[in-house]
């Protein structure tokens, strides 16, 4: 919660008694930084928070800036430069923190709190507030790798359930709920991010199914409610007959035993990052692992355990009971080697559940489907506890951050953090290396010259060019663009990318890494938005037509007999740049086209399904309103080269009263269009004198001069 409003969480506690107590902690891991503030009746953050070295400091404290009109919180320059690196170590640090009070986490009754490492970070502008329930554990402390980037864009608070806590399931999800209710009174116009693990998304799902009027956005991990079909459900008769001496010992083991949990901790990241770690640290991990075990007791004494099993049980019943009623935006996170949860199965399930929604890509381009999934098959129960686990790069890939009531794909984009970009373009190495792109642009003066050097790093530009099959050149396009010269091309791209069609088993993941670097669905309102905020714009007049082609087309331009792009350009004074690429005939053939797959009935009824729900250019003729969507069989070879050519920029400065007349604007709109074919004419014609087109002349060449040496092309 902001400043102005953080004694709204008091609401949701008043039935609840005792009245909520401020208690503070302070955590030894980072020297002189406070770790959380706890809601009470007062404003949090007028309440002190003890430091390490027990100075007690206020928010009143710390020294205010303005930033975009907002007031925030300026940290040391250390703090400001610094995210430290977490691991599953800090969250059983705290967890023996939590309840090492010796009264089961500082008092009896749940409670909200703050991480002030991401609630003192500056936020973006309007940041919703993001309410964490947590799993089994109850402890509220799950999203400690998660946590220093969602306080970015967020303003974070957990739900802390001490351990001694027998609040039943059903006061939980009014507790919630209040909170809920009284953070929509305060921001009606924002929503409300409510992110669940485990026995915390049966929780969400409850509170959104009894408030279906209020701006929800759910993000379950693998939710429980599907305990019926889970192993914990016989660990209760286990329970009640080890005798309480013995539990201190048998509850770690038994848990361990039966879940895997939190042995899938280091296992998971020992596997998914072996290379990288020596004998000596694996050997490090396990001995602490060891030692943490022995907190698993701490967190879930045998009566805390059979509690919590039995509120398992009366909590996937409750949510399941009233999934058809949930009108939220959901994301479910799923774990394929969870030994607690059939997660997988269960994702499926719960969106074949809620309510049906009829979907038609065009009129809801700008909106986000109601239920995505993601699945994480190598990961394990505690989700959020995985190093290589981001929930703020799962929220930018699916679209799902937003500041208002509908996403807006420009003024909500994230920019890529330098990780994210390396992940995304490590996913695509194998591209970059078997087709040695080779890229040529064009000085103001005409030259054509090796590199990007003719780009305008200033917007508004818009790149109009040919798309190649299944646009396989775009992904390095736009790597090299960022690598290069930290351009982001913010590519209008075929609603499908956006939104899951009905009945269709694509994996919608597959597309994520299109929007981290900045891809939108083409509407006119996008593409105006886009100029409008001076972005390097990337259009495809050919659309899918051209990039899903026939046998004998590669190279053929489909564009619309006349477009409005040029008369929009001209608006805003941008800098139009032809393109052309070539090279999809030195990586693949096309052997199992449309015309082919029509022939037989079970892909025929596939494209025609799927090609159905696609309402695209309804209100053009010829070729270019054919967008049949189908995937074609291509046979690989070995791997050719592609080549670019971004010609010399088309400035529309100034011309935007001369292209108002429909005529003139489509003399442009003609020439861009002979450019685009002269530009690939030119590289098909000099491909024929590059020594290294071929990917053993390239490789042999980076033998010899290092692999991050650049390959020569042709002579210009």
């Amino acid at each position: 919660m902001a400043a102005t409003g953080a004694t709204n969480f008091a609401d949701g506690a008043r039935f609840l008694k005792p009245r909520l107590k401020q208690f503070s902690a302070a955590m030894t891991l980072r020297p002189k930084t406070a770790l959380f503030v706890v809601d009470s009746q007062r404003n949090p953050f007028s309440q002190s928070v003890t430091m390490n070295n027990g100075v007690s400091a206020t928010h009143e404290d710390k020294h205010h800036r303005k930033i975009n009109g907002e007031a925030v919180i300026a940290e040391t320059e250390e703090e400001e430069n610094e995210e430290v690196q977490k691991s599953w170590r800090d969250y059983f640090e705290l967890a023996k923190l939590f309840v090492g009070s010796g009264n089961g986490g500082c008092d009896s009754i749940p409670r909200w709190f703050s991480p002030l490492e991401s609630g003192f970070k500056r936020k973006m502008k309007n940041s919703p507030v993001l309410l964490y329930l947590p799993g089994l554990d109850g402890l509220g402390v799950g999203l400690v790798l998660q946590q220093q980037k969602l306080g970015k864009l967020f303003d974070v608070w957990c739900l802390h359930i001490p351990v001694k806590d027998r609040t039943p399931f059903q006061d939980l999800v009014r507790l919630v709920e209040e909170t809920v209710k009284s953070e929509n009174r305060r921001s009606p116009d924002k929503p409300i991010y409510l992110v669940g693990e485990s026995i915390g998304a049966c929780l969400v799902l409850a509170v959104a199914a009894r408030n279906p009027n209020i701006d929800l956005v759910l993000i379950l991990a693998n939710p429980a409610t599907s305990y019926g079909k889970s192993q914990l459900q016989s660990l209760a008769p286990l329970l009640e007959v080890i005798p309480s001496e013995l539990s201190l010992i048998s509850i770690p083991y038994a848990l361990s035993l039966m879940t895997g949990e939190p042995l899938n901790l280091v296992s998971t990241t020992i596997v998914k990052g072996f290379q990288q770690k020596s004998t000596l640290e694996l050997f490090q991990g396990f001995s602490q692992l060891s030692a943490y075990a022995s907190v698993l007791a701490d967190i879930l004494p045998r009566d805390t355990l059979l509690w919590k099993l039995q509120m398992l049980k009366s909590a996937g019943s409750f949510a399941n009971s009233r999934l058809h009623a949930v009108k939220a935006q959901i994301l479910i996170l799923a774990s394929g080697r969870d030994p607690l949860l059939p997660n997988l199965e269960e994702a499926e399930r719960i969106r074949g559940a809620l309510p049906k929604q009829e979907i038609h890509v065009l009129k809801n381009s700008g909106k986000m489907p109601k239920c995505e999934i993601r699945k994480f098959k190598d990961s394990g129960h505690f989700l959020f506890l995985e190093d290589d686990i981001d929930l703020v790069t799962i929220i930018k890939g699916t679209s799902f951050y937003r500041r208002a009531k509908s996403h807006d794909y420009i003024s909500d984009y994230l920019l890529p953090t330098e990780k994210e970009f390396i992940r995304t373009s490590e996913s695509f190495r194998w591209l970059n290396i078997a087709t040695g792109p080779a890229m040529l642009s064009t000085l103001e003066n005409g030259q054509i010259v090796r590199g990007l050097a003719g780009i305008p790093i200033d917007g508004p530009v818009v790149f109009v060019g040919y798309h190649m099959l299944l646009g396989l050149e775009i992904y390095p396009l736009v790597i090299n663009f960022w690598s290069e010269r930290k351009i982001v091309m913010r590519g209008l791209a075929h609603p499908m990318l956006f939104a899951k069609l009905q009945d269709d088993d694509m994996d919608m993941s597959m597309f994520d890494s299109y929007r981290i670097m900045g891809a939108v669905p083409v509407t006119a309102s996008n593409f105006y938005k886009l100029l409008a905020s001076g972005s390097h714009v990337l259009l495809y007049p050919g659309g899918m037509r051209e990039a899903l082609h026939r046998k004998g087309e590669e190279y053929q331009l489909f564009w619309p007999e006349r477009s409005e792009f040029v008369r929009m350009a001209a608006r805003f004074g941008a800098k139009i740049i032809p393109f052309g690429v070539v090279g999809e005939d030195d990586i693949c053939e096309l052997i199992l086209d449309h015309e082919d797959q029509m022939k037989i009935p079970y892909l025929r009824d596939t494209i025609e399904k799927r090609t159905t729900q696609i309402q695209l250019r309804t209100d053009m003729e010829g070729e270019v309103a054919n967008q049949v969507a189908y995937f074609p069989g291509l046979l690989p070879k070995v791997p050719g080269r592609f080549y670019y050519l971004f010609g010399k920029p088309i400035d529309t400065a100034g011309m935007e009263q001369e292209l108002r007349d429909r005529e003139k604007a489509h003399e442009l709109y003609l020439h861009v269009k002979s450019e685009v074919e002269r530009h690939i004419a030119y590289l098909k014609e000099k491909r024929e004198q590059d020594p290294y087109r071929s990917l053993a002349a390239r490789t042999l060449y980076q033998a010899m001069h290092g692999p991050t040496a650049e390959v020569p092309t042709f002579p210009l």
